[in-house]
């Protein structure tokens, strides 16, 4: 068989995608704690890097919860390109795999 055919299971990306969620949430958590301590932050790059390998989802959810990075529009403008691409990706490989 092929390897990587064993390894990208649908349980397998399910897994992965609910890390990449939960490790982005709490990502936008510990930003928001080190913010507020004024200790040295996560990038925004590493947080948008988080969003756009799966965690999406996780990095809205870490902006309502936490309120964190909802006022700077230079983030949430990246942010929601992240989720763009994601969603014309997902489109695509829907009508192509269909």
């Amino acid at each position: 068989m092929n390897p990587l055919a064993d390894i990208l299971t649908p349980a397998n990306i399910i897994t992965a995608l609910i890390v990449m969620n939960f490790s982005s949430f709490a990502a936008f958590g510990i930003d928001k704690a080190l913010a507020e301590k004024r200790a040295r932050r996560i990038s925004e790059a590493a947080l948008l890097n988080l969003a756009f390998f799966g965690g999406i989802g996780g990095a809205y959810a870490g902006r309502e919860v936490f309120r964190h990075k909802t006022r700077k529009a230079s983030f949430s403008n990246q942010l929601h390109m992240v989720a763009a691409v994601q969603l014309c990706a997902l489109v695509f490989a829907l009508i192509a795999f269909w």
